[in-house]
């Protein structure tokens, strides 16, 4: 798609036609990621930075992060990109694990990263978010930038709202995130969040916490199960050996 589409279609009310037509390509948009996911058993989804380097400290942490919870059996879910979002996909790929990214396609390219088993290229953020959100049972939040906090604050303002499940929201890195811990206390403070909202939000530091979290939350509350895939041939689709 071409990017001035989209910036023609949110400069202001235009033709029906225009409209109906920008609508429709959202709608294959979303087909295509149905698709490409429809198939992935339960993920859980890791936000960061793309701009991390392989050899910094939170990029290492990531792929330790990401070997555990591939070996709980979930399948990590990502961007697609590069730093944090390769450092996730690469701790699961090196166990064994099932990989996907959800890569946005930018001005700049942002082409995705070698450790996906799997991915689909997505023109819009707000389709990226939603097939993020919707694969998901629980969002891992590491250091990033105003596309991470995007993505943790729609996760968290959906589960307060009761649009999704209450599923764990969890922060990691408490150094990186202590001004925005400060911040949800202010909001608390000033009674723009309520006492409860604070539970929605777990902050640790240590990868063993997060994977008690994740068996507590998730596989015990949801009994959840590695899903074995049974595509169907009417839609052309083939069996893949992880999915």
């Amino acid at each position: 798609m071409d990017k001035k589409s989209e910036i023609h279609f949110l400069d202001g009310p235009h033709s029906r036609w225009e409209e109906l037509k920008f609508a429709i390509s959202v709608l294959f948009e979303f087909i295509k990621g149905f698709r490409q996911l429809h198939y992935t058993g339960p993920c859980i989804a890791i936000f960061g930075s793309a701009r991390f380097p392989s050899t910094h400290p939170y990029y290492e942490k990531t792929r330790l992060l990401a070997q555990q919870i591939a070996r709980l059996g979930f399948t990590i879910m990502t961007g697609g990109g590069p730093g944090i979002m390769e450092a996730a996909n690469k701790g699961a790929w090196e166990v064994g694990g099932r990989s996907l990214g959800c890569n946005i396609v930018l001005p700049h390219e942002q082409a995705h990263n070698q450790y996906l088993d799997r991915w689909v290229n997505i023109n819009h953020f707000f389709v990226r978010k939603t097939l993020l959100i919707k694969y998901s049972y629980a969002f891992i939040v590491m250091p990033g930038g105003f596309g991470t906090l995007d993505e943790f604050f729609e996760a968290l303002t959906l589960i307060q709202t009761k649009k999704i499940n209450n599923f764990p929201v969890i922060i990691m890195c408490k150094d990186f995130h202590d001004k925005l811990i400060a911040h949800v206390d202010l909001m608390l403070a000033s009674g723009t969040i309520n006492k409860a909202d604070l539970d929605l939000c777990f902050y640790t530091d240590s990868i063993e916490e997060v994977i008690q979290v994740l068996r507590e939350k998730c596989i015990t509350k949801y009994a959840l199960k590695a899903k074995t895939p049974n595509p169907a041939w009417w839609f052309f689709e083939r069996k893949n050996k992880k999915y």
